[in-house]
């Protein structure tokens, strides 16, 4: 048989590494060319990939959740012609003899604009090799494919988009940047011939067993298959140091029945540690840089929309809206746009290499939004060029990718002012950083009824908070008061709105 191993394609946009979230596939599954086999996340997106090849799968050489390098083989199929097993570096430029389908041109291995091979969906060809940093040698017995496959036998279901990702693996502590492209060592391991081959556990947690003098084979693994946790280790360890210290009249028993530590998980675990990686690793530099980077000013309004909220309502109601969700967000939106075309101060950039200020003629708007996978903040290209509807039907289609995590690094890209909505959370306003390569943000608080005086008399209405930031060396004082002075009325009158627009 032949065997064809599939690596880890470059996927762009200056990105060297990808989690392997769900395999789509499983060993024994028959595959045809450009079949989607795997979804993967970078750092800025969620990516199907298809495979170049046709035939059996024989393993799957990376396990979900696991992150690795570009250029790693994560799947292996058999293409049933014979021969011996090659190593894939690159997609096939196009159909061969050994290829059981013709590529079309524009997919996975097909022809591409300049001669070059489409490698990755959403990314176009790739143009660079990657490398990889020499592997030091190696320092245990290195476990087979199908040990690691057997570990991990049978396959984890794909989750749901909504569902939390299971915790990726803790790194040991000395382990050297070479040591981050092992992605067979990373695995729950069998080493055959040593009397602990029957414990599974990771690296991280044999190294914890050793360093508190436990028999790993002595350790009952509460995970999948029997995979032995830090948990277990600590949980082993904290019976066995009580059990030496027991005289046998009860006292140490009594003791540990006195003192329950408080558990706050599910798993009893007392700690947990979550990897940064993928979107939030993208998000936490992004905000870094701009906070450390952009003077941030902050400005507050308080602003009484019970007219806006009676907008709402009647557009609710209006049949050209009947098929989209209408919230107090989407006026919002709309009177931002009104007022940074009255102020375009507000819609610009700062270029450092070039000193110069960019001001944007266009608004492409971007919304904050909380999704599984961490903040992500894609944005409606030329919004201020949408009707009413148009946004409406735009936010929708914005929201739902992304809570789902298909939103691609081109609608995250290009963004010019953003909007983050707190109120959803019962929240009334904050001071938001701003969005990197962004002069202003603006935060939308809760609407509550309060009481407000109103022609001398005290009455019922419905009132929110506006938190405006904006980066001082762009834009002075005066500027962003007259902004947010500006989206203020539209909410407190949107009739307003028929005057500046």
């Amino acid at each position: 048989m032949s065997v064809k191993q599939f690596n880890l394609p470059d996927p762009g946009e200056g990105l060297l590494e990808a989690e392997i979230i769900t395999w789509k596939v499983k060993v024994g599954d028959t595959v045809k060319v450009n079949d989607i086999v795997v979804e993967i996340e970078t750092a800025k997106s969620l990516v199907e990939l298809p495979i170049p090849y046709a035939g059996t799968v024989t393993s799957l050489l990376v396990p979900e959740g696991e992150t690795v390098s570009v250029g790693t083989p994560i799947i292996a199929v058999d293409d049933g012609l014979g021969g011996d097993a090659t190593p894939v570096t690159a997609a096939p430029t196009s159909a061969s003899d050994d290829d059981d389908e013709a590529i079309e041109a524009g997919k996975l291995g097909g022809a591409a604009p300049g001669g070059r091979v489409a490698v990755l969906v959403g990314y176009g060809p790739r143009v660079t090799e990657a490398k990889r940093r020499p592997r030091k040698a190696e320092r245990a017995t290195p476990a087979t494919t199908a040990q690691v496959n057997r570990a991990f036998s049978p396959a984890p279901e794909p989750l749901a988009p909504d569902a939390e990702a299971p915790e990726a693996p803790e790194a040991p502590e000395g382990a050297s940047e070479a040591g981050a492209t092992e992605t067979v060592a990373a695995q729950p391991v069998l080493v055959t011939g040593d009397p602990r081959a029957t414990a599974l556990a990771k690296p991280p947690v044999r190294k914890l067993a050793k360093d508190l003098g436990i028999d790993i084979s002595q350790v009952a693994g509460s995970g999948e298959g029997g995979i032995v946790s830090r948990a277990d280790v600590e949980a082993h360890a904290a019976g066995v140091s009580a059990g030496s210290t027991d005289r046998g009249d009860g006292s140490a028993a009594a003791g540990r029945s006195a003192y329950k530590a408080p558990v706050f998980s599910a798993t009893g675990e007392r700690e947990v540690r979550i990897p940064i990686k993928g979107v939030r690793k993208m998000t936490a530099q992004a905000m870094v840089s701009s906070a450390f980077t952009a003077p941030h000013v902050t400005e507050f309004v308080t602003v009484d929309v019970t007219r806006m909220m009676k907008l709402v309502d009647r557009l609710r109601e209006d049949r050209e809206f009947k098929d989209v969700k209408v919230s107090p967000l989407l006026v919002v939106a709309k009177a931002l746009i009104i007022a940074s075309r009255r102020h375009p101060g507000i819609n610009a950039t700062w270029d450092e290499a070039a000193q110069e200020i960019v001001v944007k003629n266009y608004v492409n708007l971007g919304i904050a939004a909380a999704t599984p996978r961490g903040l992500m903040v894609p944005n409606i290209k030329d919004a201020d060029q949408m009707s009413l509807r148009q946004l409406a039907d735009a936010m929708a289609n914005l929201i739902s990718t992304a809570r789902e995590g298909k939103t691609q690094p081109a609608e995250m890209s290009g963004g010019s002012i953003t909007i983050t909505n707190v109120g959803v959370f019962g929240v009334d306003t904050g001071t938001p950083i701003l969005n990197s390569g962004e002069a202003a943000i603006l935060c939308f608080g809760t609407i509550r009824q309060m009481p407000w005086v109103v022609k001398g008399k005290i009455k019922p209405r419905w009132v929110t908070q506006l938190g405006l930031s904006f980066d001082h060396r762009l834009v002075n004082g005066d500027l962003g008061s007259r902004f947010l002075a500006d989206i203020a009325a539209i909410m407190h009158d949107p009739g307003q709105a028929l005057v500046w627009s």
